[in-house]
């Protein structure tokens, strides 16, 4: 891994990006999205995680992080990871309603035989390349950045319509699906 992309200081945020492997559209069901808003949950109430932004794409989802415990910012990404993966396949197997079972199987089943930090499957890209945001400026442009993606992809017009991100935090709108710490 390359040392530019590396959480230096645990007590700065990150910019983090969590990429399905091949660029799968996979959030195209909410069935997997909440899945991923759950585990982010449970980490925020017993993990010490800071969740300032998010925002989830069909094939990735961005978010600004930090911690308020002794865990490393490394582990609890790890940890969100791990549990994911196994709750994403778990998901894919069991739901017959799920016409691409046979697809998605076999991209993550191919991706971890790959792979030998899996035993059988890989749902994740290996890395999240976070940036330190160190200045006001780098978290704007992150922040920006972040809720401005499903414009940029032509999915909304304005960001806070946009339900899987924290845009609807940020304009004060009371139908929000997960809490976040504004930072500004």
């Amino acid at each position: 891994m390359s040392r530019k992309y590396k959480i230096r200081d645990q007590e700065k945020l990150y910019f983090v990006t969590f990429t399905i492997v091949e660029w799968i559209d996979l959030f195209t069901r909410r069935v997997y999205r909440y899945i991923l808003m759950d585990s982010f949950r449970y980490c925020q109430q017993n993990k010490g995680l800071d969740l300032c932004a998010f925002c989830i794409m069909s094939s990735h989802a961005h978010f600004i992080i930090g911690r308020n415990c002794e865990q490393p910012l490394e582990g609890i990404i790890r940890d969100v990871k791990k549990f994911t993966s196994v709750k994403i396949i778990e998901e894919i197997q069991m739901n017959s309603q799920e016409s691409r079972k046979d697809f998605l199987l076999w991209h993550f089943s191919k991706a971890g035989k790959f792979n030998p930090n899996n035993k059988s499957f890989q749902v994740w890209q290996q890395h999240s390349h976070p940036i330190e945001l160190n200045t006001n400026n780098k978290l704007l442009r992150c922040l920006n950045y972040i809720h401005y993606n499903p414009v940029e992809a032509g999915i909304v017009l304005s960001s806070e319509e946009y339900l899987y991100s924290s845009a609807a935090n940020y304009a004060g709108l009371t139908d929000r699906l997960m809490d976040v710490i504004l930072v500004e």
